[in-house]
């Protein structure tokens, strides 16, 4: 049996009720983990002298600023390319295709890892470049998940300007298209950056459950018009991006 901190054990208690609640009193808290009075007592002055816990105006307590603190640090120190690399690495390997990770700079799309294929016939995509966000499957996928006020204002103001010989030009399918996306959590593309290439995309969110990135894998067109080997593909790509967003600190039974 592994070694435990009680002391810790019922601080860690304490502070789990703040995730239900706003504010607590001395009182609700004593109700709601059953502990004694003096127990409880001793263990809010201990977290609210460290900053994990303050009293507000109601004289009720309320997480304090050093959860803040943490967090900011814990945000910062979080590269999302390292965090989703190993992930990508695995899912080339599944599938055998290049993975790209990409995020949002202003109104474009920038590609800021990838993992290639091994494959001899394949689809240039180079760090560092960029996409208009309407896109192709992992630019959209960033626009799909945007605040319906950040994603009208784009719509509002671009040119779907034709790239490819399938680069979605109407507004109107574009919406239909990004509405999809985001109830399906993943897209798909073909020859909309490049002819007779295809790309499927899903959303990567960080703690705060907003968008942060997107990943996909790319590759021929005619790799991905398979019927049968198409749903494996949209499956373990939405894993990985799920599997991401978890190691961002994103919490949620569905995705």
């Amino acid at each position: 049996m592994k070694e435990t901190n009680t002391t810790v054990i019922k601080a860690m208690a304490i502070l789990e009720l703040f995730k239900a609640h706003r504010s607590l009193s001395l009182k609700k808290v004593i109700h709601l983990t059953g502990s004694p009075k003096t127990t409880v007592y001793r263990m809010i002055l201990s977290l609210e002298e460290s900053g994990f816990l303050r009293k507000n105006q109601h004289g009720e307590y309320e997480l304090g600023f050093a959860f803040l603190e943490f967090g900011q640090l814990v945000k910062s120190r979080l590269d999302i390319r390292q965090v989703a690399l190993p992930v990508m690495m695995k899912l080339k390997e599944e599938l055998g295709e290049a993975v790209n990770l990409i995020v949002r700079e202003g109104n474009e799309a920038i590609y800021v890892e990838k993992i290639e294929t091994d494959k001899p016939v394949r689809v240039y995509t180079g760090i560092g470049r960029t996409a208009p966000l309407y896109a192709g499957a992992c630019p959209r996928i960033l626009l799909a998940h945007m605040s319906q006020d950040d994603q009208e204002k784009y719509l509002n103001q671009v040119n779907l300007n034709p790239i490819a010989s399938g680069t979605i030009t109407d507004k109107v399918k574009l919406i239909e298209v990004l509405q999809e996306s985001k109830h399906s959590g993943y897209t798909i593309s073909h020859s909309e950056l490049h002819d007779d290439s295809s790309a499927i995309a899903a959303p990567i969110m960080n703690y705060e459950g907003e968008i942060c990135a997107g990943i996909s894998v790319v590759g021929p067109e005619n790799r991905f018009r398979n019927s049968e080997t198409l749903p494996h593909f949209i499956q373990q790509v939405t894993k990985a991006a799920y599997e991401i967003s978890n190691l961002l600190g994103w919490e949620s039974n569905t995705y």
